[in-house]
């Protein structure tokens, strides 16, 4: 080692070292792991495992191979992690119930839709399906770019062929640094249909590929329900989530008597882990019209759910127990994959299919390409052999005595060197009476194949022609046969069920207590003593919420979800309660913005640090899960500002750069969910306060003692969206 860095120390920041090492770091896991390609749908494990088994010659006509040979292969040639990780990986390709299309064929116990874990890699063998042998096809004709693996000994495709629309067919999940990726899989006809949908038409939009193409199609069936507009705006943004419900029906018994039947549970969702939820919940006596479950699964889901009266309403049984357990689930929509440029983005489903259609056309061009010089090699070689067939004696007698005989032949025949050199390689059996006929017949129709290629490379519309056949057949092909039919039935957003008769709750009155850091608990009654209140140590008072047992309370966060909590589920007795973070599924990099009662017909306005801001009804603000219902939308760096109360017909608004604005309450939009309109504008900084007040009796501004009547606001009054004016002395005092 050079004696002047041997031993050399350079002194760097901590702060720009980590930046680096962790900007390096957040590249491999964005680029090298996390994210699948547009082209193939695969992220580099899944590539390199197809690419190994092909390498073994495991296709779907030869025999099964020890998993643990292919685990080897990869994790010596190609992927250098450990051989866990690489297991699970060809483990998942391999499960019917997790990969709509499976790559891998196993044998032996690759796990089940139970939760159980497959048999070690020495006692499972795998082999390819025929969906990877199309992800593969033309693999060896030059018509992917390969690179050299990691030891450089070796060499690996840097995307597959891909013959199959793996991406949208299989679908795909992964969490990088900063961001990640949730694709649901699709129907393969479906995307096919569509594909060539956008052939014949590339200026076709995203609705009139959701005519064929009509959403998701999971592995377990199941139910979809969401609005036509509602996948619509999913598909043309990237993002969005689908809402999965049960398969259920109704078994009639005897004297009246019924059950229901689940057959289809949501994707993803575990059958035994669904059926302990069910049951905590029934002995917590959470589930007050349900009597009794039972699993009486075989190949198939078979669970009974037996209702604790006959005169309970199926749907009122069933919607509550979709709204406590994972019967109902949510699968987001978040199609954040690497382009050709090996970029990531968010990408509309239009944006996928183009990709992957532009693929197939490079493909296309690569293979043709490759096989027109193989087409023209082998002619030229023919051409030679018809050369000197009709002198044979000639050849012979030049290969006897000439002491270089290929350039005495290159000169009498006048060959090329191929030419010479194949005709010196040409074996004596080839010299039979019959062999020029062949000859000639196998140069006749490879000059025809040269031809067609020819005009297939130069003319593009003969190519997408092509291209648009393949697809039509393949949609043909994937039509039929067992994984053909559609699975998954899209239905419109469910109707409201009324399910007070499970609510049933003694009303009585509470006090729901926060503390600074974050315990809740409630009080019997509203006079509550706040004073005389005991927190532990280095803990205060924060919040005090009169409320009633039979209310729900929303919580809402700095991330834009609003929780709902029960007021019968509070937490009572002489404790300190319980932290709100384990009653709802809050991060710890969130707050709490605001606590309230939910009100029939009430609404909040709801705004973001930006300046951004919507009006949303109560009954929009109701979460059924502990994991929140997303109510404001944020873009990177914000977080949600406020959550006040909308009664009164005008807003005021401060920003952070002491301006201040008042406009009608009614130029803004009642929203579900959504990113909200522009509030004010803002060359600096954000949203400081907003208040919405009723004109006729002035605004309340906080911090001041009296109203401020509208003829004293008219400096400051506009439209939604405008500067305003610098704020007066009473806005930013206490702002």
């Amino acid at each position: 080692m050079n004696e002047t860095v041997a031993g050399h120390i350079e002194e760097t920041k901590l702060a720009d070292a980590l930046s680096e090492r962790y900007l390096a770091y957040a590249l491999s896991t964005i680029m090298s792991r996390s994210l699948p390609d547009v082209r193939d749908g695969l992220k580099p494990v899944h590539r390199r495992l197809v690419y190994a088994m092909h390498q073994l010659r495991l296709d779907p006509a030869s025999g099964f191979k020890k998993c643990a040979r292919v685990v080897g292969d990869v994790i010596g040639k190609f992927h250098p992690h450990g051989d866990a990780s690489v297991y699970e990986a060809l483990v998942r390709l391999a499960q019917d119930f997790a990969a709509r299309y499976p790559l891998v064929e196993g044998q032996g116990n690759f796990g089940s839709i139970d939760g159980d874990n497959p048999a070690a890699m020495r006692y499972t063998e795998a082999r390819l399906t025929a969906v990877a042998v199309a992800l593969l096809d033309g693999i060896e004709d030059d018509a992917v770019d390969f690179r050299p693996t990691y030891d450089g000994e070796e060499q690996e495709p840097l995307v597959l062929p891909a013959a199959f629309p793996n991406l949208l067919a299989n679908g795909a999940a992964g969490i990088a640094v900063g961001m990640a990726t949730s694709i649901p899989p699709h129907n393969a006809a479906e995307v096919c249909a569509a594909a060539s949908l956008l052939v014949r038409d590339p200026q076709a939009d995203t609705r009139a590929l959701l005519e064929v193409m009509r959403g998701p199609d999971f592995p377990t069936g199941g139910l979809i329900m969401e609005d036509a507009q509602a996948i619509l705006q999913a598909y043309e943004t990237g993002r969005g989530s689908f809402r999965m419900r049960a398969r259920w029906a109704v078994e009639q018994g005897r004297f009246g008597t019924w059950q229901i039947v689940v057959s289809e549970i949501p994707y993803q969702v575990q059958k035994s882990r669904l059926i302990e939820q069910i049951a905590d919940l029934l002995e917590q006596k959470k589930l007050p019209l349900l009597g009794d479950v039972r699993d009486e699964s075989t190949d198939e889901i078979r669970l009974v759910l037996e209702p604790k009266s006959r005169g309970v309403e199926p749907e009122v049984l069933m919607e509550t127990l979709f709204r406590a357990t994972t019967l109902e689930s949510r699968f987001a929509l978040n199609m954040n994959v690497l382009g050709a440029d090996r970029s990531p983005s968010v990408m509309g489903l239009r944006q996928v299919l183009r990709a992957w259609l532009d693929h197939r056309h490079e493909v296309l061009e690569r293979r043709s390409r490759h096989r027109l010089l193989a087409v023209e090699r082998r002619l030229e070689i023919l051409a030679g052999f018809l050369s000197v067939y009709l002198n044979l004696d000639e050849v012979i007698r030049i290969i006897r005595e000439e002491d270089d005989a290929k350039a005495a032949l290159r000169s009498t025949f006048t060959l090329t060197d191929l030419q010479a050199e194949s005709v010196l390689n040409m074996r004596l059996r080839s010299l039979r009476r019959l062999e020029e006929m062949e000859i000639r017949r196998e140069h006749d129709a490879l000059s025809a194949e040269k031809a067609s290629l020819q005009a297939l490379l130069g003319d593009e519309s003969v190519r997408w022609a092509r291209i648009g056949s393949e697809l039509e057949e393949m949609a043909r092909v994937f039509a039929k046969g067992p994984t053909g039919p559609r699975r998954s039935t899209i239905l419109s957003a469910p109707r409201a069920v009324d399910i007070s008769v499970a609510e049933t709750v003694e009303r009585e009155p509470l006090t729901m207590i926060l503390s600074q850091k974050g315990w809740v608990r409630a009080v019997k009654g509203h006079s509550v003593d706040l004073d005389n209140q005991k927190f532990k140590e280095g803990d205060a008072l924060r919040l005090a919420l009169p409320c009633f047992s039979s209310d729900r309370l929303c919580f809402f966060a700095t991330d834009g979800r609003a929780f709902t909590v029960k007021g019968a589920d509070l937490p009572r007795g002489r404790g300190d309660g319980q932290p709100v973070r384990l009653m709802i599924d809050l991060s710890n990099d969130e707050e709490l913005i605001s606590i309230f009662v939910l009100t029939e017909g009430g609404r909040r306005l709801v705004a973001s640090s930006a300046g951004r801001g919507m009006v949303v009804e109560d009954d929009a603000l109701v979460a059924e899960k502990r994991s929140g219902r997303q109510v404001l939308n944020l873009k990177e760096g914000e977080y949600s500002k406020l959550c006040i109360p909308a009664q009164g017909d005008t807003v005021a608004v401060l920003g952070d750069n002491r301006r201040l604005l008042v406009f009608p309450l009614e130029q803004l939009p009642v929203m579900a969910r959504g990113l909200g309109v522009a509030l004010q504008k803002y060359t600096d900084g954000g949203l400081r306060q907003a208040v919405v007040f009723e004109a006729a009796q002035g605004l309340y501004w906080p911090g001041s003692v009296r109203p401020r009547a509208m003829d004293d606001l008219q400096d400051w009054q506009g439209k939604r969206a405008a500067v305003g004016k610098p704020a007066p002395a009473w806005a930013t005092k206490k702002a």
